[in-house]
């Protein structure tokens, strides 16, 4: 299988096997008005199967929302058909309004303005807490 080379865009690599539709969605990939291509479980000597998405265009990413989800992602910018940029994502130290808070007794289920903000107390366990009340966050992983 032949996809074609980018001459503008970006190109999500490293995505865990699966996950790649799941970021799709989330990126409202599917609302862009140019060329996206989705691989899923393509061969990969260190994960052994990746997913890998390749946008024809360069956009504004939130490279939080990529790192919570998935946090091996390495995104790539091309610019001219030359890598110009690549950013190997990790865990944020913190997410805001990525995920909410479950807790009905937290601040932010009355005061609806504030933002939903966690922050990681545990990256071995990808383990976040609510700022205002400590609650855990649901987990991105599966």
């Amino acid at each position: 299988m032949i996809i074609g080379q980018i001459k503008d865009g970006i190109v999500l690599d490293h995505i865990t096997a699966g996950r790649g539709m799941e970021i799709y969605n989330i990126l409202k990939l599917g609302k862009l008005d140019c060329t996206v291509a989705m691989i899923k479980n393509a061969e990969s000597s260190k994960m052994g199967k990746k997913d890998i998405i390749k946008i024809g265009q360069v956009m504004d990413i939130d490279f939080d929302v990529l790192g919570y989800i998935d946090p091996g992602i390495t995104v790539n910018i091309i610019r001219d058909g030359k890598l110009v940029k690549r950013e190997k994502l990790s865990l944020p130290e913190r997410v805001t309004d990525i995920i909410r808070c479950k807790n009905p007794r937290c601040i932010t289920s009355v005061e609806q303005e504030l933002r939903h903000e966690f922050r990681l107390v545990n990256a071995e366990k990808k383990l976040y807490r609510c700022i205002y009340c400590e609650s855990p966050a649901p987990r991105a992983e599966q």
